[in-house]
């Protein structure tokens, strides 16, 4: 059974840090590229970040580039998102994703999917 479990979410000023975990279990994590996505109270679901399945190719959306950081450990089972200079709109639950096959950011693409964690972010 494919667990995915993000924490490190909370409340936070504006122009304040944090950083968000995905511990997985349940699959080869090394295999399967990962993504962060979120959803914004009362918008879709919006792509975040992804990083290939044994790193160096990482995407990022344009709205974070620059802010946000996606890692993972392949020892640990664990993606990260380092979030920096967070802003009010970044406000939002933050899932993290798993895919199997080819890289990208096309969130139907993805196999498995976490509970989401939230993030405030106060002005």
């Amino acid at each position: 059974q494919v667990q995915l479990v993000e924490s490190g979410g909370g409340l936070v000023q504006a122009g304040g840090s944090l950083r968000l975990s995905c511990a997985a279990s349940g699959l080869l994590f090394s295999s399967y590229t990962m993504g962060w996505f979120r959803q914004a109270p009362g918008k879709g679901r919006e792509f975040v970040a992804a990083i290939r399945r044994v790193g160096g190719t990482i995407v990022y959306a344009n709205s974070v580039k620059g802010r946000f950081t996606i890692s993972r450990d392949n020892a640990k089972n664990t993606v990260y998102l380092q979030m920096n200079s967070l802003k009010p709109e970044d406000t939002a639950v933050y899932y993290c994703a798993a895919k199997s096959n080819s890289f990208g950011s096309v969130q139907s693409e993805y196999d498995y999917w976490g509970q989401g964690t939230r993030v405030t972010v106060s002005s």
